[in-house]
């Protein structure tokens, strides 16, 4: 009888507004914010998912706190990838009741949105948000479930130089916090081994006309491109390179390695590199389990950073059992010291609320398919 309430209940909560108990079960409400509209949506859409899903199978094996049983519940928001709509977004969840937050993915809303999570005292777990900045502004509720561009951008250096021998390299990077900083990191990696960087080109994050910074880049003979921005934009990139029979080849970071991109491009896609958080999903302990049951409860494709939004939600509930409580203040002291191992593998944060002993891995488009090609770091 408890199990059917329980499915009963899933399909029946509260608003937000109303009370967080129904019957002798009691709700907990975890939030979740990132961009479920825009040029990101099928990224935040298939973290909010993967999220979902988590806390059905936390539900469907029974939970309690404090001897009463209890279902989670996600309450998502869209952020829609922009920095202001993320501070009301917060402040809803804050008003809401949430335990904690997963959230949110573009490093630039995530930083917004960290003061408002840190008054409250409520913690904030980014499944994406790779710029370092955001785990540096001090607040003990902000973590990050990947690993930042510091080592991203200097694993993508790495390769540049050693993998694909690129000798003169140009940079295209948009105006955001993410892809200026990538980018930051990515020339002072190139310019620390020795490689050259031939020109810097500064694009809008919402433009598909990169004639200038292209033909400047063809200019300066470059024999790579690099782009600090996101994967919708890159698939716009790649196309024009292909238009201007530009044949260095891009590497670029992030959201790139999705199913989006080569829905985009096409065959146009070949031969593109793309750095990812993590290590190949292929490789994760209990991917092929969580892919059967996503892709049948979805009809979405799974984004690269899905996983991270699964563990993320995981991980809150594991803290929340660990304590026995659904106070925020205990669940963001428990995250601190959790040693969790999950879909991606071992997760524990450092005093900054990074993760430790980050992986990262290249990939290139072979035939119309994204192919692990080189990882880095270990889980």
């Amino acid at each position: 009888m408890l199990l059917i309430l329980l499915a009963l209940l899933t399909c029946w909560l509260p608003a937000p507004s109303q009370a967080a108990t129904s019957g002798s079960v009691r709700v907990v409400q975890i939030g979740f914010a990132g961009p479920l509209s825009g040029s990101s949506a099928r990224i935040g859409k298939s973290q909010m998912h993967a999220a979902e899903l988590a806390l059905a199978e936390a539900n469907a094996r029974g939970a309690t706190i404090g001897g009463e049983p209890v279902i989670f519940k996600l309450l998502p928001q869209d952020d829609r990838g922009d920095p202001n709509t993320a501070a009301l977004v917060a402040t809803y969840l804050v008003k809401s009741g949430v335990v904690a937050v997963i959230g949110h993915w573009h490093t630039g809303a995530s930083m917004q949105a960290a003061s408002i999570y840190n008054t409250a005292g409520i913690p904030q777990i980014a499944p994406g948000s790779s710029g370092h900045q955001y785990t540096q502004n001090g607040y003990a509720t902000s973590f990050r479930i990947i690993g930042h561009d510091d080592d991203g951008g200097r694993f993508a250096s790495v390769y540049a130089l050693q993998n694909l021998k690129a000798r003169r390299i140009a940079v295209i990077h948009d105006e955001t916090t993410f892809g200026t900083m990538l980018a930051a990191q990515f020339i002072r990696g190139v310019q620390d081994k020795g490689g050259e960087i031939v020109t810097q080109q500064l694009i809008s994050s919402k433009t598909s006309d990169f004639n200038a910074a292209l033909m400047e880049s063809g200019k300066k003979s470059a024999d790579l491109i690099f782009f600090g921005g996101l994967g919708p934009q890159a698939a716009a990139l790649v196309l024009s390179m292909r238009r201007m029979s530009i044949t260095a080849p891009l590497l670029a970071a992030d959201g790139i390695v999705s199913p989006l991109f080569l829905q985009l491009t096409g065959t146009g896609g070949n031969g593109t590199f793309g750095l990812a958080p993590g290590q190949p999903q292929e490789k994760m302990t209990g991917w092929k389990k969580f892919q059967e049951k996503f892709n049948a409860t979805y009809d979405d494709p799974i984004e690269a950073f899905a996983p991270f939004a699964y563990d993320a939600a995981n991980m809150i509930v594991a803290a929340i059992q660990q304590t026995n409580s659904q106070q925020p203040a205990r669940i963001n002291a428990a995250l601190h010291s959790m040693k969790y191992k999950g879909l991606t593998g071992t997760i524990a944060f450092d005093a900054e609320g990074n993760l430790n002993n980050p992986a990262f891995t290249i990939y290139q488009v072979q035939s119309g398919k994204w192919t692990a090609v080189q990882a880095y770091g270990k889980k």
